[in-house]
């Protein structure tokens, strides 16, 4: 079966704040064992096709402002997979999805933030990989089947990196209690994936609570439903829920090998 996870990242300072997904994500690191490399597709990382960041040493994007001074400093030299994305990049072209290589991509905060605290060693070599916002739903389960054979072909993970619910003009203070909407749309996105049911996924905007409301832009959810979809009927297993700024999920998901993996890991 295939090594998928999938992260909400919250707020890029979720590395400097007490909270329990932080340490979800620090302890993540700790019990399992860290893969040759990882696919992660970041919410950031909005284009209208698909692209595929082939540099072999990329740079640390601070795509954010109003931040403490501390955030910029933060620097996560992980490698790149260059190799790898060519290779991507043609098994794509063969599914008749093209893909376009950017030498120069640097890793945005959707890859940087969460795995700096799963990986802080900065170790695991890594390809961000873009949300096609102009895919259709077949090209998007194109897409993620794509992935997901290529990651286990190539032994390596395929990381979403987005939010379970991510409207950020209706937030709330930092520890406030989940909305009820929020919440709603969590616990269905939750079930879900837990039923293996990528196509209840993709059709989120008409049947899922408040989709509209949770997701204004799709482009956060988008990293989980690739994650569901390149499993094709394989559960992912919620490893972690919490929420931050009242409505911000911070859903972790996971399938079935790092389920275990990460059960197998716990400390009694």
């Amino acid at each position: 079966m295939r090594p998928v996870l999938y992260l909400s990242h919250g707020s890029p300072d979720l590395v400097l704040r007490q909270h329990p997904a932080r340490d979800f994500l620090t302890e993540l690191g700790r019990r399992l064992p860290a893969p040759r490399g990882a696919l992660v597709v970041s919410a950031h990382y909005e284009s209208p096709e698909i692209r595929l960041g082939s540099d072999p040493r990329p740079e640390t994007l601070h795509d954010f402002y109003g931040f403490p001074e501390a955030l910029y400093r933060l620097r996560y030299p992980a490698p790149g997979l260059p190799e790898a994305a060519s290779r991507l990049a043609e098994r794509l072209l063969d599914r008749g999805l093209a893909a376009r290589l950017e030498p120069n991509r640097p890793l945005d905060h959707g890859v940087w933030s969460p795995l700096s605290l799963v990986w802080p060693e900065a170790r695991v070599p890594l390809m961000p990989i873009s949300v096609p916002m102009a895919a259709s739903r077949d090209e998007l389960r194109r897409f993620a089947r794509t992935l997901g054979e290529f990651a286990e072909a190539e032994e390596l993970w395929l990381i979403g990196s987005g939010a379970a619910t991510h409207n950020l003009g209706d937030r709330k203070p930092f520890a406030a209690a989940p909305d009820a909407w929020a919440q709603a749309f969590h616990d269905w996105v939750r079930d879900r994936t837990a039923e293996g049911d990528p196509e209840a996924l993709l059709a989120w905007a008409e049947r899922a609570p408040a989709g509209r409301h949770a997701h204004p832009t799709p482009e956060h959810l988008l990293p989980l439903l690739v994650c569901a979809a390149a499993l094709e009927g394989e559960p992912l297993r919620a490893l972690h829920e919490s929420f931050t700024f009242g409505n911000l999920s911070m859903l972790m998901l996971a399938s079935q090998p790092l389920a275990e993996a990460w059960e197998a890991g716990r400390v009694a």
